[in-house]
């Protein structure tokens, strides 16, 4: 709990945390994970699509259920703290702060390879800076311009989906559900699949910005989830029936090259601007919820107590913002880090696998355990069927993390004694 008076401003409500949400969930991914999720699975894609969705609701009612139970910043670092301890909060965080550090950088300079390539590095530090001022203007002026980017991917999604389906080149025998790849490959694609929907959780991480957070946050959830569900099988069935399986998967511009193989090239410059604007969406979205995980690591001495400063007008945790703005900002300005994809999908996994087993302690009926459990088994058999190179990467910096951890309890001991 926070001092009265220092806590963060709560300005959210129901449209606005369900606007947040789909702000990460319809971001960049929707432009580029057809492809490498096509290439995984073959014909399969459909399934693959199914069962990442599976997980991720899974995963979205055990957060719900948790942050109408803990309304506070920081989703499942406090969720594994209250219900497990201090340990597998402390892994949670961890895992969260550093997989999605990467993905915010990601998505920085996916923002300067669509705006101007030549120069991908500096457009995409400026866009973190740029984000970061924002964020720090106060928890409204953020989700306002939520609403307006997700408008606008919503707008090119829309236009994309119907050139594809009235083209006369969308083919439904393309949409062969089979598992020409295998029950591995399809698993492989719903373990990248999954990140479109794994932006409910920013959701769950503003739990101390949202009014009366017990009934907005289960409710907006659910409703974040749905809309994004639909959208991404919309746009899966209109590229994979223009392109087919074996296109869709040679592709690293899948919607371009659909709308491009659909007749339509005049739409191509507009998938691009959307592609942009998806992922600013995203960045968006990320710095808000690392930030306030950030602040609710450093609240507890994880991380160092400066960081959990709250500005006396703006009433956000604005060192927290401008620490992780600069670091995603050396990150894009210094580094490619498409090859840390991988080990921020296993962190994220990592960090829902612990939001279900604090799920499952709430209640100890058998009906209520089933969703958790059936999340913590995804999240599982998702992370293991990432690159071993992903899994490989991925244990050795949350082994870091768990280093960190042991070394904090070791003084703190030998303090007490």
């Amino acid at each position: 709990m926070t001092p009265t008076g220092t806590g963060l401003r709560r300005g959210l409500g129901v449209r606005d945390a369900v606007v947040v949400g789909l702000g990460a969930m319809i971001g960049a991914g929707v432009f580029s994970a057809p492809g490498p999720a096509a290439r995984a699975a073959g014909s399969g894609l459909p399934a693959g699509l199914a069962v990442a969705a599976v997980v991720a609701y899974c995963n979205a009612m055990s957060s719900a259920r948790l942050a109408a139970r803990y309304p506070a910043s920081g989703g499942t670092y406090v969720y594994g703290r209250e219900r497990l301890g201090s340990f597998w909060g402390h892994l949670a965080g961890w895992a969260f702060v550093v997989g999605k550090t990467a993905s915010c950088a990601a998505m920085a300079l996916t923002v300067g390879a669509y705006v101007w390539p030549g120069q991908a590095h500096a457009v995409a530090v400026a866009a973190v800076l740029a984000l970061t001022a924002v964020n720090y203007g106060g928890i409204q002026k953020s989700a306002w311009l939520t609403r307006l980017i997700v408008a606008v991917v919503l707008a090119v999604l829309t236009a994309v989906v119907a050139a594809c389906l009235t083209s006369g080149r969308a083919e439904a025998g393309r949409l062969d559900v089979g598992l020409s790849s295998g029950a591995g490959g399809v698993l492989q694609a719903a373990g990248l699949l999954f990140f479109a929907f794994a932006g409910y959780a920013r959701i769950a991480t503003l739990g101390e910005e949202v009014r009366d957070p017990a009934r907005t946050i289960p409710r907006a959830i659910p409703w974040a989830l749905g809309i994004a569900l639909v959208v991404y099988a919309c746009v899966t069935i209109a590229v994979l029936a223009v392109l087919g399986a074996g296109r869709l998967g040679q592709t690293a511009a899948p919607l371009a090259d659909a709308v491009r193989a659909a007749g339509v090239p005049g739409l191509v410059p507009v998938v691009r601007a959307g592609a942009a604007v998806a992922a600013l969406g995203a960045l968006l979205s990320l710095i808000l919820g690392v930030s306030r995980t950030t602040l609710a690591m450093a609240r507890d001495g994880h991380l160092p107590g400066a960081l959990a400063a709250v500005h006396p007008r703006f009433r956000v945790p604005h060192r927290a913002e401008a620490a992780v703005g600069a670091v995603v900002a050396v990150l894009a300005a210094t580094v490619d880090v498409r090859g840390a994809i991988g080990f921020s999908s296993f962190g994220v996994l990592v960090y829902y696998a612990v939001a279900n087993a604090s799920a499952w302690t709430l209640s100890a009926a058998p009906p209520s355990r089933v969703v958790p459990a059936v999340g913590l088994l995804g999240c599982a058999t998702l992370a293991c069927a990432l690159p071993a190179a992903s899994v490989a990467v991925g244990a050795g910096v949350l082994a870091v993390g768990v280093a960190a951890y042991g070394v904090r309890t070791w003084r703190a001991g030998r303090r007490g004694a």
